[in-house]
């Protein structure tokens, strides 16, 4: 009996998994759109971006459609959680913290975080050179974090915000001292754009693998390890028939590529 009650048990659990396994036809990537280079919206209103390109290059191994869910960085999480996204492909830093709450493909790319402030403001990215003065980030960005931790108890004004251009509009008009982001971000996003112009970087590259991450993946759900998997797969590929290295140049003058 209990042999027959283990062979039942064993069957039902293979057809349950079976029935469980998804057909990743469709993969839905939450994206948030105010993150050029890696994710932004063209004048014509389409999504663009080594994100988006990369993406498409994944989906296209898989023979899967790629379907993008617009959304606020800071919501992304919730999202996947709620099963309204597949993944996320929006520059996610893969942290300690966040591993704690989802999974991770193998990374993507590495960029370091910078900040940026007016040409010849002179300050450094320390809670003593900004003390009284008011830095903007992106909410729920590791940069977000990283200036809550460390400068926001010093005496630093810290003001978050729900997408990247609103942080470089409040640069621009004044609202701002600076703003901490990634540095690719800064550099091809704003710096290099009319925009940009009277502002540069100030100070060295931030550096917390603890808080900051080690690199960018996709985000994904702890029990979608086939699509994990899958993915893995494809972005391996894709390194190997040069896709990866095309995108890259399209869009970097550097490689991003984790070491």
């Amino acid at each position: 009996m209990k042999k027959s009650l283990g062979l039942l048990s064993l069957v039902f659990f293979l057809l349950h998994s079976v029935a469980a396994a998804k057909d990743w036809k469709v993969i839905r990537f939450g994206v948030d759109a105010s993150y050029a280079p890696f994710e932004s919206k063209s004048p014509s209103g389409d999504l663009v971006g080594f994100d988006i390109d990369l993406g498409k290059a994944l989906c296209a191994k898989l023979g899967a459609k790629c379907v993008w869910v617009e959304n606020d960085f800071d919501g992304m999480i919730p999202a996947l959680q709620a099963r309204k996204i597949d993944g996320v492909l929006s520059s996610m830093a893969v942290t300690e913290k966040r591993k704690r709450q989802i999974d991770f493909t193998d990374l993507l790319f590495v960029t370091p975080t910078r900040m940026v402030a007016k040409t010849g403001s002179n300050l450094q990215p320390t809670p003593e050179s900004l003390k009284g003065k008011t830095v903007g980030v992106e909410q729920g960005t590791v940069q977000e974090i990283y200036a809550k931790t460390y400068w926001e108890p010093k005496g630093v004004n810290l003001v978050s915000y729900q997408n990247q251009d609103q942080v470089y509009a409040d640069l621009r008009s004044g609202r701002l001292d600076a703003s901490l982001q990634d540095e690719v971000q800064a550099q091809k996003g704003f710096l290099s754009t009319p925009q940009g112009q009277g502002f540069a970087f100030a100070g060295p590259e931030v550096e917390d693998n603890e808080i900051l991450g080690t690199g960018a993946a996709i985000g994904l759900r702890k029990s979608d390890q086939d699509l994990r998997n899958a993915l893995n797969q494809a972005l391996k590929e894709i390194r190997q028939d040069g896709t990866y290295q095309a995108l890259e140049k399209k869009y970097f003058d550097f490689d991003i590529t984790p070491k």
